[in-house]
């Protein structure tokens, strides 16, 4: 996933509301967001080929999402995959701050990543690029993509702005789940589909060289072997969490969609937990 902007408690329903982008290799296989086979609170899509995923929920009010860093052009050799972290913190009952904190003693071993990780109440983020470093996310609108966490990148800003545009205009009425249908929710995909390059001027600088950050500056990439695979609006409260999603093919071409309310279950105790 390469850009994900959020809204944490910016609304009295839902206290975490995120867009994101997954830009990957399409032939790389990957399921679409369903519920995970070996996990049934679990719901998100799955990479096929490392394991793990890149956005994952729990109903037990659990979310964490992963995208890389960029870093020149040389392949990343790593033992384990980034997306297991996500996959780990969704599955478990470890809160927040205590898993990104625990994280850093290992973090070198992934593949650079930023990654958030939500418990229902706190927000973490956690990442190994430059350095391992874990901090709560403080309330308020923030972006992710393949750079430092809330990195004025176009795309990440134009993202976070329309994000935060639809927060003040669509729900100004505070409307429930059942009136978060595919409309109401299409000026965010909309915002996602942006695919207009950023000026030269405004590029980061990754180490990739100008062409290619050129290429990838828009929130939405269409290229044949590379590109968005899916754009992804997920609710957060704490009666329920919407998760709808696009999928998409080489050139963008569209491939399906699908939106699901998870009903939001008791949370263990941590006795119960452990048992």
């Amino acid at each position: 996933m390469c850009l994900i902007a959020l809204a944490y408690r910016q609304h009295p329903r839902w206290p975490l509301v995120l867009i994101a982008n997954r830009d990957e290799a399409h032939d790389r296989p990957a399921t679409p967001a369903e519920p995970d086979p070996e996990a049934d609170d679990v719901y998100g899509g799955r990479d096929l080929v490392a394991g793990g995923g890149w956005l994952q929920v729990s109903n037990r009010g659990r979310l964490a999402a992963v995208t890389n860093v960029r870093r020149g052009l040389m392949p990343e050799q790593a033992p384990r995959s980034r997306g297991w972290l996500v996959r780990d913190f969704v599955r478990g009952h470890e809160d927040a701050a205590g898993f990104t904190d625990r994280l850093q003693a290992e973090a070198r071993d992934y593949g650079r990543f930023n990654l958030l990780a939500w418990d229902g109440e706190a927000l973490c983020f956690a990442g190994n690029a430059p350095e391992p470093t874990s901090m709560p996310v403080a309330p308020g609108w923030h972006a992710m993509s393949n750079g430092a966490f809330d990195a004025a990148w176009p795309k990440s800003t134009h993202a976070t702005q329309a994000l935060r545009t639809w927060l003040a205009q669509d729900l100004a009425a505070d409307p429930g789940v059942e009136a978060l249908d595919a409309d109401r929710l299409a000026p965010l995909f909309e915002a996602l589909a942006d695919a207009t390059p950023a000026p030269d001027h405004a590029l980061p600088d990754t180490g990739v060289g100008v062409a290619l950050e050129r290429r990838l500056s828009p929130a939405f990439i269409r290229d044949a072997a590379y590109g968005t695979r899916c754009s992804s609006v997920v609710l957060a409260g704490p009666c329920a969490i919407v998760f709808a999603e696009r999928r998409f093919g080489p050139e963008g071409r569209p491939l399906g969609r699908s939106h699901v309310v998870l009903q939001r279950t008791a949370v263990p105790t941590p006795g119960e937990a452990a048992g």
